[in-house]
């Protein structure tokens, strides 16, 4: 128990959490260690259906691209989407401000619908 208080405050949290999983508390610093490492490393499952796994797979750019990076790229390209997005619809603000525009009633003359 005395090398709990030698461990940082996010240490001493992380391995309270470990401890209520295991109900024991390791005794010497390298279990403290290792429990920690191996907490910090767990990953989370999620459930998808059969259809959006096999959408992912079409997205991969390559055989071993894990699905994770195919969800990240995903992100990223949405990021990215909506930051040209935005700078489109500042620009089209600024045309509307300074009269670049045609109103549907100038749209249908000119295109001869009225």
């Amino acid at each position: 128990m005395r090398y709990i208080n030698e461990l940082s405050p996010k240490l001493q949290l992380m391995v309270g959490e470990i401890t209520k999983m295991t109900q024991t508390i390791p005794e010497n610093p390298e279990t403290f260690k290792y429990y920690s490492e191996l907490y910090s490393a767990m990953a989370t499952t999620i459930q998808i259906s059969a259809e959006l796994q096999k959408e992912l797979t079409k997205r991969k750019l390559y055989e071993k691209e894990t699905y994770e990076e195919v969800i990240w790229d995903i992100i990223e390209d949405t990021k990215e989407l909506n930051e040209e997005t935005l700078k489109e619809i500042e620009e089209a603000r600024e045309e509307y401000r300074q009269g670049k525009f045609y109103t549907h009633e100038q749209v249908k003359k000119r295109l001869g619908l009225k």
